[in-house]
């Protein structure tokens, strides 16, 4: 009897100990966005490598697959420590952006991937921003802070493609 009280209270010991290494709820839907965003990216960039027309836009696809790429590992082994799953599959709204996308080839691909680059950068930098300041001093939030100068880089850069240009601030 005294053994199996003892495992009880060894097992809550762990379920608690467990909760207390859990990353927040705001962390953990923010690694969840974070990493459906970075998918997305890098699925995109490589779209751009083959249906662009302009070399910026193909240099700049290829920047985003190498530099969200990697943010998307970092952002694994934040979340790993943490005890957050991440999703591995696009959101449906970023399936339907990618399936749009995907119909378009030459100019009509560069423009509207740059517009869709400089809109999708201003909403990371949004949501990083808020993660860096308001995160629970957690991996997910230091990740946050060390990414969010790499997504402000990133918006300079599409907002200086010619393509972003064509439309009023990008949008």
């Amino acid at each position: 009897m005294k053994t199996r009280q003892g495992m009880m209270i060894i097992a809550a010991g762990c379920l608690l100990s467990s909760a207390a290494w859990s990353a927040s709820s705001t962390d953990t839907s923010f690694a969840k966005k974070a990493a459906r965003g970075g998918l997305a990216e890098v699925a995109m960039g490589r779209l751009a490598e083959s249906h662009a027309q302009s070399a910026d836009v193909k240099a700049f696809g290829q920047k985003m697959v190498q530099d969200h790429g990697a943010a998307n590992d970092k952002l694994k082994v934040a979340a790993e420590q943490e005890h957050v799953p991440l999703p591995t599959r696009l959101s449906p709204e970023d399936q339907k952006t990618l399936n749009h996308l995907s119909s378009l080839h030459g100019e009509a691909f560069d423009k509207a991937y740059a517009q869709t680059m400089v809109k999708d950068h201003k909403k990371d930098i949004a949501e990083f921003k808020q993660e860096a300041q308001s995160g629970t001093a957690s991996q997910i939030q230091t990740f946050a802070q060390a990414t969010l100068p790499t997504l402000q880089e990133h918006l300079q850069m599409a907002e200086k493609l010619p393509e972003a240009a064509a439309t009023p601030n990008g949008q």
